[in-house]
């Protein structure tokens, strides 16, 4: 496999955040173009519960595969898989950059293209084997929180600069247009999804995530490991995120790229 550094890691805040994701919250874009019958690869799927939710629109008659680089999130995946007795899909320890040789009416990735070196390459080889190529990344830097504390706005940019270092790119949902254009789409359709966590609920789940992943993720290392924050700048974000949850006027906003690109 081509090598990848995962910015986020598989944390078990991480992986219960990642399971949170639907095709309704995170590829509502594609939603409409899926159609009983089709296969379906799931690029860098996590811990399958987007592809989980493809498998069930595409029914018995069509097949959805995931693939991630992560051995262990793959088994979180099929185990998933098995709980809610979806049967049509399944999960591979794969590279994005040597996807499955087979032919996919749709090759799908979310939040993938942001942590590769190359995405450019990457979307070539999924342009060779997929009829649709459906892919969203977040732009970091164009993140909106209220209040925007000088802890809060320093994760903002710590996040963005840990995928560099990692040799990602923090804002890859703005590029996603250019990249396809440079992997040879003949066709690239674009548009923007927003996340918004500003209830409860919301601000629970994104800065109760984030309270953890700021001192014990693939961040913490990071940043850590990269020069970027030390561990006492790391737990005043954590509280940061702490009580920005707890705050009643809290409200975050975060901006998605995503294409559909063909030929």
């Amino acid at each position: 496999m081509s090598p990848v550094t995962y910015s986020h890691g598989h944390h078990s805040s991480v992986v219960a955040a990642h399971a949170a994701r639907t095709v309704a919250n995170s590829a509502a874009y594609l939603s409409p173009l899926v159609e009983p019958g089709m296969r379906i690869l799931d690029v860098g799927c996590g811990p399958g519960s987007i592809s989980i939710d493809l498998a069930r629109r595409v029914g018995d008659r069509g097949r959805v595969v995931g693939i991630d680089m992560s051995a262990e999130v793959v088994e979180t995946a099929r185990a998933a898989a098995a709980q809610a007795g979806v049967t049509n899909v399944e999960f591979h320890v794969g590279d994005a950059y040597a996807p499955p040789g087979d032919r996919y009416d749709v090759v799908h990735a979310h939040q993938v293209l942001q942590h590769l070196g190359d995405p450019v390459r990457a979307l070539a080889a999924w342009r060779r084997i997929g009829d649709l190529v459906a892919a969203r990344d977040v732009v970091y830097s164009a993140t909106v929180i209220h209040p925007l504390t000088p802890e809060l706005e320093r994760w903002r940019s710590l996040v963005v600069a840990l995928q560099a270092a990692n040799g990602g790119d923090g804002d890859a949902g703005a590029k996603l247009k250019a990249w396809a254009r440079a992997a040879g789409f003949a066709e690239v359709e674009t548009d923007v999804e927003t996340w918004c966590f500003e209830s409860p609920a919301g601000r629970g789940f994104w800065g109760g995530q984030w309270a953890e992943r700021a001192l014990h993720s693939a961040f913490a290392d990071g940043t850590e490991r990269h020069g970027l924050a030390d561990a006492s700048e790391r737990a005043a974000i954590a509280d940061a995120w702490t009580a920005w949850t707890a705050d009643d006027d809290g409200w975050m906003a975060m901006l998605h790229g995503w294409i559909l690109a063909r030929g």
